[in-house]
């Protein structure tokens, strides 16, 4: 019997699909409600895992982690079809973005992430203008932190990252500050970058 693992990873791309037809891999499953399997929506396994003549896992996805088998998860953005090269995205990521474009409901509303909030963002005590605010934004508007919106950046930053002890849906650190890099990202592509 295998060892659970207690991680996450996720791989952004813009085309999944295109990804994995490059790849021997084996898409994991998941049981429904009524018991029976289905594609998981982005988990796949490079390594051996019982499977069907689909090449779905006979195994549910919780109860292959349980078992030792790893998952990742490929996940489709399709805001890099719009990165043009690897430099280009390494200028889209290190280009401060225009933060006070925020407070411009029609360039939010497009934006990745976070274009359903520009209510919640124009009312904000102090302005997102960094990466690190961007990713505390992207944690408290998930239910485990919902109770700090509404707070200083300074009184967020004390609990943000606690995982909450009523198991509500949060961020961690590392996926919020990926998340609030991919906004910067998009919010360069569409200030014409």
């Amino acid at each position: 019997m295998g060892t659970k693992n207690n991680f996450d990873i996720d791989i952004d791309f813009g085309n999944r699909d295109a990804a994995l037809a490059h790849l021997r891999h084996i898409s994991a499953s998941m049981t429904r409600n009524d018991n029976t399997r289905s594609k998981h929506a982005t988990g796949v396994y490079f390594t051996d895992i019982p499977h069907d003549a689909n090449n779905l896992a006979s195994i549910d996805y919780k109860q292959a982690e349980e078992r030792g088998y790893f998952k990742l998860d490929f996940l489709n953005v399709s805001v890099y079809e719009q990165v043009k090269s690897e430099e280009h995205l390494l200028q889209l990521m290190t280009t401060e973005p225009p933060w006070g474009r925020l407070l411009e409901k029609e360039f939010t509303e497009k934006i990745i992430h976070i274009g359903n909030y520009h209510s919640m963002i124009s009312k904000l005590v102090e302005p997102i203008d960094s990466i690190p605010r961007m990713a505390m934004f992207l944690a408290v508007i998930r239910p485990g932190k919902k109770h700090l919106q509404g707070k200083t950046w300074k009184e967020i930053a004390e609990t943000v990252w606690d995982k909450p002890t009523d198991g509500e849906y949060y961020f961690k650190k590392a996926h919020a500050i990926s998340y609030a890099h991919l906004v910067v990202v998009h919010m360069n592509l569409l200030n014409g970058m």
